[in-house]
């Protein structure tokens, strides 16, 4: 009898080293980890198995590849600003045929205006992209109702043009410095002098003269060159109607535009860190983009996940709040120009807003009331359900929307954030704004708005059309926007959806 229980004691005791051992084997979770002695720690990547506090080289080898894993995510998310700008430029240059740096491009149809990112379709888009690595920037700036503005390549104005620039539609000179150039060499009475923080810088145009000969004025009127040498006209490149795309790309592309604009800019004080964590995927101020095959590997997940981040940013913004209590809409922008505050650089937010959209002016972030512009963009109906491209919605559209000039209703993909491509061939097949002489309104001055793959009977003009699954967002922009949009006593209620 004593034998029988001594041997179930064995029996238990065998059974209990051997459940340890498999625990063991498991390893301890990740936050209990002592990093002491022997040691299989539970992580993402598998168990980490230590030897008197230390790891073999598989472990090492593994842990390499998800910091760097890591690093290439998130570095995604930090150069979006800047290779977006650099997808644009050279996209844009190639499809049209710029030649000379002073060459601008006019995006007038709809084809044109489809390759921008979320792209205005109300006016013409006036375009130029110059490097001042050959001298600093000298603009003599024509007088007239315009509206434009000047950037660096992180998408941060440098200042305004026109109606909304220091000049107030009066026209004026202005000198644009490198960023290792002296602002002040070029200081002299009745010229704006500005510095740029990158070599690269873009410069956006609109005319908002309704006479339709100003154009040519404009253009035989605006001169542009190198300080120190004779300025002249610029070749305007018009009427190509051509078909392209200023969207990021994907892949090993997307970090080859990267390391091509890092060797061609200096280094920012608030982005050494950065710079510091693409040394290990290949990525180098100075020398040529050329991965192995292990950084390869990573740098096409890092890309993918950093996409999927952004976006889940864009469709669910955490650090912004709805505009209008019980609404899903949101401001597109709705952080600082500068794109950092005295604390810390806005960096999920301007992810945000130039995964979605390009370029920024303080007009559009900081309108005040009779001047400016808003953009309200959402991506849920009233029930808080993602907008899909298989349904039908309305929206309901209060009278007197608060603007002094217009609004205006534009459909964008989600898929590629540009215009949406349903097959039409003009501006209003993805794009109803307050000046069509045909929409149809209410008897109260209210108008419904339709977006869907079918249009309700006797509401086609008012109706945008969605294809196959291209998942669709909008941006609803208020134009010199008024008083009542400030104080939210006029507010735009939420998709609704029909069927």
């Amino acid at each position: 009898m004593k034998l029988g229980i001594l041997s179930l004691l064995m029996v238990a005791s065998m059974a209990g080293i051997t459940s340890a051992r498999a625990a063991g084997d498991r390893g301890v979770p990740l936050d209990k980890a002592t990093l002491h002695g022997d040691e299989n720690i539970q992580t993402s990547i598998g168990v980490i198995r230590l030897q008197d506090s230390y790891f073999d080289d598989d472990a090492s080898r593994r842990l390499y590849d998800e910091m760097d894993y890591q690093r290439a995510s998130q570095a995604y998310i930090w150069s979006m600003p800047l290779v977006s700008m650099i997808s644009w430029r050279d996209n844009e240059g190639k499809a049209y045929g710029v030649t000379k740096d002073t060459d601008f491009v006019v995006l007038e149809s709809l084809r044109e205006k489809r390759g921008i990112v979320t792209g205005n379709l109300t006016t013409p888009y006036i375009f130029n992209f110059i490097n001042l690595k050959s001298g600093p920037l000298e603009i003599k700036y024509p007088p007239g109702k315009t509206a434009g503005g000047v950037l660096d390549f992180w998408q941060r104005p440098l200042f305004d043009l026109g109606l909304t620039g220091p000049d107030k539609g009066q026209g004026a000179t202005y000198i644009v410095v490198g960023p290792e150039d002296d602002p002040a060499k070029y200081r002299k009475d009745g010229v704006y002098v500005y510095q740029s923080a990158t070599n690269n810088i873009f410069i956006g145009l609109r005319i908002l003269e309704s006479d339709p000969g100003y154009f040519d004025k404009f253009t035989s009127e605006y001169q542009m060159g190198r300080v120190g040498q004779p300025l002249g006209t610029s070749r305007f490149i018009r009427g190509k109607d051509v078909e392209w795309s200023a969207t990021a790309p994907r892949g090993l592309q997307y970090w080859k535009l990267l390391s091509d604009i890092l060797s061609d800019e200096p280094v920012r004080e608030v982005d050494k860190a950065w710079v510091a964590m693409l040394l290990p995927l290949g990525i180098e101020k100075g020398k040529p983009f050329q991965p192995d095959t292990r950084q390869k590997g990573i740098l096409l997940k890092g890309a993918a996940m950093g996409e999927l981040m952004i976006r889940n940013l864009q469709v669910n913004p955490r650090f912004a709040e709805v505009y209008w209590p019980d609404t899903h809409w949101y401001k597109s922008f709705d952080f600082h120009t500068a794109q950092e505050t005295a604390d810390r650089v806005e960096l999920d937010e301007r992810a945000t807003w130039f995964y979605e959209a390009v370029t920024s002016t303080e007009g559009m972030v900081n309108p005040t009331p009779g001047a400016g512009q808003v953009y309200m963009t959402t991506k849920r109906d009233s029930q808080g359900r993602m907008l899909r491209a298989d349904r039908n919605y309305r929206l309901h559209v209060p009278k007197d929307v608060p603007v002094k000039q217009f609004w205006a209703l534009t459909l964008y993909s989600e898929s590629t954030r540009r215009p949406y491509d349903n097959g039409g061939t003009e501006i209003r097949s993805v794009n109803l704004d307050s000046r069509m002489k045909d929409l149809k309104y209410n008897p109260d001055g209210s108008i419904d708005l339709y977006i869907g793959p079918k249009a309700p009977k006797g509401f086609e003009t008012n109706h945008m059309k969605t294809v196959d699954h291209d998942g669709w967002f909008v941006y609803f922009r208020l134009y010199a926007p008024s008083q009542p949009f400030f104080d939210k006593s006029f507010k735009l209620p939420d998709f609704v959806r029909l069927d």
